[in-house]
């Protein structure tokens, strides 16, 4: 082999050695500015989630305890309450959020129609308890008002109460339910609600870690919006081509009872 040739062939060698190296650095350079990256949007993250649980409202209480189950509660996981009489031959299943402006609706067209179906013990209604507006535009008044709500299910008074609550909803934006001092003042509209034992109730959030496991259950369901209602476990309210009306709710109940 000519000396010409050998060094022709060593250069290519160097100057591929050369370009090995060269990309080594980039490529470890592009590793140490992604993990560089990595780590600032870790703490970015941390720093994002300290800040919604220091900024979550101005109740005392930030975390939830143990779960206590408001008194009377039934079905899978006990995350259900019921109102009305237990051999009622229908039962409407009501999934709500009291920041919900669909389930405001609800309440409003249908509240009257229920309570009557209710007293004549034609139905029976199982309401339960859901966060979704807290997860979507943040604040605690879904949860601190269904957390009141199931105070006032220990005293007996939970349908007075809610159909309280959604009478007084606050627009959806507007975190009201969030202040619990709002929520035992309404309280004083609900005959023998506001006592020391309610107030406690409220104030600390007792049955907190109860509402999240009634909202994880409805997470786990088929449905997913609010307000999802099921007339003796089919859904009635979500036809849009047919839309329930308090009307054809009573006459459905009302067939019902009639065997």
């Amino acid at each position: 082999m000519s000396q010409k040739n050998s060094e022709g062939k060593r250069s290519a060698r160097e100057r591929l050695q050369e370009q090995r190296r060269k990309e080594e650095s980039r490529t470890k350079r592009k590793r140490t500015l992604i993990a560089a990256v990595v780590v600032v949007a870790v703490l970015g993250a941390g720093a994002g989630i300290a800040a919604l649980v220091a900024g979550g409202g101005s109740d005392k209480k930030k975390t939830a305890g143990p779960l206590v189950a408001p008194q009377g509660a039934t079905g899978k996981d006990t995350v259900t309450i019921p109102v009305g009489k237990p051999d009622a031959k229908s039962t409407l299943t009501v999934y709500e959020d009291f920041r919900c402006p669909g389930c405001g609706q609800f309440e409003l067209g249908f509240r009257d129609t229920i309570r009557d179906l209710e007293a004549k013990g034609q139905l029976k209604t199982d309401y339960h308890l859901v966060t979704l507006i807290d997860g979507n535009l943040r604040g605690s008044g879904s949860l601190n008002a269904a957390n009141a709500a199931a105070c006032a299910q220990d005293a007996g008074k939970f349908a007075a109460y809610h159909d309280l609550l959604f009478k007084n909803q606050p627009q959806e934006t507007d975190d009201a339910f969030g202040k619990k001092s709002r929520l035992i003042e309404l309280s004083g509209q609900v005959p023998g609600l506001d006592t020391p034992a309610f107030r406690k109730c409220v104030e600390d959030g007792t049955h907190d870690s109860w509402v999240k496991k009634s909202h994880e259950a409805f997470s786990k369901s088929a449905y997913h919006a609010t307000p999802t209602v099921l007339l003796n476990g089919k859904d009635v309210y979500g036809d849009q081509k047919n839309p329930l009306t308090p009307d054809k709710l009573r006459q459905m109940v009302t067939a019902n009872a009639k065997g």
